[in-house]
């Protein structure tokens, strides 16, 4: 499981992008998890890191989930619709069945 910082912002986010791929190249399991636990201060850039992850993943034929992601970052992927996206692939099955 990998730790998105407590700070994750414009001038954050290469940085993280770049440490995340680091470990997410390193990471030998099928799934990649990654924890917002920690994320207290962000602005639309921590989707953009996140969204990226999730790209990579995808290239390296890996699974991506988000896990304790805070609220209002949550809300403001719904907001830019990128919810699903974000969302376990589990959810994103539940939300098809509505």
């Amino acid at each position: 499981m990998l730790l998105l910082p407590e700070t994750l912002g414009m001038r954050e986010a290469r940085d993280t992008l770049r440490l995340l791929t680091l470990a997410l190249e390193r990471e030998t399991e099928p799934l990649l998890v990654i924890d917002g636990s920690q994320l207290q201060q962000f602005d639309s850039s921590a989707l953009a890191v996140l969204l990226e992850c999730r790209r990579l993943a995808q290239t390296w034929g890996k699974r991506f989930e988000l896990h304790a992601l805070p609220p209002k970052l949550a809300g403001l992927a719904r907001l830019y619709g990128l919810d699903l996206l974000l969302e376990p692939p589990s959810v994103q099955a539940a939300v098809r069945v509505r």
